[in-house]
Parts: C-alpha cells; structure tokens; sequence
C-alpha cells in the first residue's frame, strides 16, 4: 500500500492531509482547487482496487452516497478520476464519537440523547431508501463542533435492497465491528434496518455508561457474549439515570430481530416519550403506530 504525499494532485483535487487509514481505503482532506473548497478523497488501496469484490464495494458505496440526500448523511460529490480510482466527498469539519467518548467518558444525558435521535433520522432516511449501513459504531458518526449536528460515514460495507452479495476474505469486513455487530450478523445474516437500530442500541449505552454493554477477551468472545448474555441494565451503572432508559435500550438490543424497535422512527418516539414507558419493563409493539407521523413532523420529514 502507497500512501500519496500532502500537496500531491489528484485531477484538480489538492490533497492537504490523511486524515484517516482503514482497511480498504484511505481518507485525505483536500481542496477543489477550482473552487477553493475543502472535500474529503477517499482512495481504494491497491489490493481493494485491484479485487473485484472490493472495486464493486467501493462503486457501491460511492452510489449509495450520491443517492442519498440527507443533512445527517455524507454526501458524494463524484467517484471517478482520470488519474485513478477516488471518491471525493464533502468535508465534515468536527470530531467523531469516539473522540468525544475516548475524551469525556459517558455524555451527560440530553446530549446522548440528542445525539442518538440525530442518528436516528439518519437512519430512517436510509433505511427508507432501502439501505443499510452495517457498520454503524462511533468512528462512522461524526459531530461538528457547533451544535452537535451528526454526519453518519463510511458505507463501505453497506447494503442496498435489490443488490447482489458481495463477499470478502475477510471476516471484519463482511460483519462489521465486534462490539456493535448484531447477533443475526454475528450469525453470518446479511441483517437489515432493525440491525442498524441494534448498533445504536449499543451506542447509546455506551453514551450512557461510559462502556459497551458486551465485553471478552477477543472480538470473537464479545460477539459470542451478545449471542448469550443478557446486558446490564445501564441504570445499575449510572444510578442517576431513569430507568425509561433501560426498557428502550432492552427494546433495541433484543437478540430477536422481531423484538427489537421497528424502525428508527419508532426508536426515536421512545426516546422523546420517555415519560410513556413503563420501566419495570420492556417497550410493546403498539397496535398503531402515532411514531411515523410524529417522527416525520419533529424532523421535517414528511412528504420527503
């Protein structure tokens, strides 16, 4: 793998800095210099471009993100160059989550919560265009330094519905991240929307708690724990908290996908109704759903 120098060109891309490094790509800030704008290039390692199923994730990820138009969602600018294969992106300018948390710890209460209803409407955006992310865990949500505005990243393992399976030799890639996987992905499922609601399940209680609800030795022996243990609940860490939370966090982390919130809509209504959960026990599937309506006014969704 040869990394590209800062000041190097791409077509009429300056790049300025790495500013990330994964196993499949690498992430340059960089400047249009046609227009003076910062963007982000995001450049296939040679082995992934030189892979088949590896080129067509990539062209698939650089798809879904043109597709989608969401102010919670990163947005591709264009995914082919003349020198080589790229995709150029627009510039997030903030931190990730796992910034935050490596820094702060557990977040105060409203903030994790604004946070995960941010993601929330991200994720009903995607999901409602038929795609999953698959990966979704604090390094692939970024928080600019204003408002706590989120940005969700990095589809390189995501899904589309109506699309053929792409397959690596590597497990991680085709699984996603042990601490956040679902248990249907842990059993090899290609997973839907309720497995996105599972990961964010789990990073709300670490934003709660300061720590993830499953932990091993190795990444298989935490994939294995969620497969077997039951989590604790987050208020017997955190005393202060209410423990509404601890039925919405059961709710999200069922290991039954049918058990779980149906959509992020629904997930974001208990999140705003907290005071409407009983918390000696689990959230129900309601008869009707007052969420969809509700969630589409409270995030200016309706009719998008």
């Amino acid at each position: 793998m040869t990394l590209l120098e800062a000041g190097e060109c791409l077509d009429h891309y300056r790049l300025d800095a790495l500013v990330a490094q994964g196993g499949m790509a690498s992430v340059y800030r960089a400047t249009d210099i046609r227009t003076g704008r910062q963007c982000a290039i995001k450049i296939p390692h040679q082995a992934a471009e030189c892979d088949i199923a590896g080129y067509d994730r990539f062209q698939r990820e650089a798809a879904i993100c043109r597709e989608l138009d969401h102010p919670g969602v990163l947005k591709a600018i264009s995914e082919e160059g003349q020198t080589q294969v790229y995709m150029a992106m627009e510039w997030v300018d903030g931190q990730s989550l796992r910034q935050i948390l490596s820094r702060e710890g557990r977040l105060p209460v409203e903030r994790a919560k604004r946070i995960a209803l941010a993601v929330c409407s991200a994720l009903e955006h995607i999901h409602t265009h038929g795609v999953v992310h698959r990966d979704l865990k604090p390094e692939n949500v970024i928080i600019d330094s204003s408002d706590d505005h989120v940005k969700l990243i990095d589809f390189g393992i995501a899904r589309k519905s109506g699309s053929r399976r792409l397959t690596f030799g590597k497990l991680s890639n085709v699984m996603g991240t042990a601490d956040y996987i679902s248990p249907e992905q842990v059993r090899s499922r290609r997973g839907d929307a309720r497995s996105d609601l599972y990961s964010l399940g789990i990073m709300l209680y670490e934003m709660l708690t300061g720590e993830t609800p499953f932990d091993g030795d190795n990444p298989f022996a935490v994939m294995n724990a969620r497969l077997h243990d039951s989590i604790r609940p987050a208020s017997e860490i955190v005393a202060a908290l209410p423990r509404q939370f601890d039925a919405v966090l059961q709710r999200a982390l069922e290991r039954d996908p049918d058990r779980r919130y149906v959509s992020a809509s629904e997930f974001a209504y208990d999140l705003e109704h907290l005071d409407q959960i009983d918390p000696t026990r689990c959230s129900k599937p309601r008869k009707e759903a007052p969420y969809k309506k509700w969630f589409a006014q409270r995030f200016l969704l309706w009719g998008r």
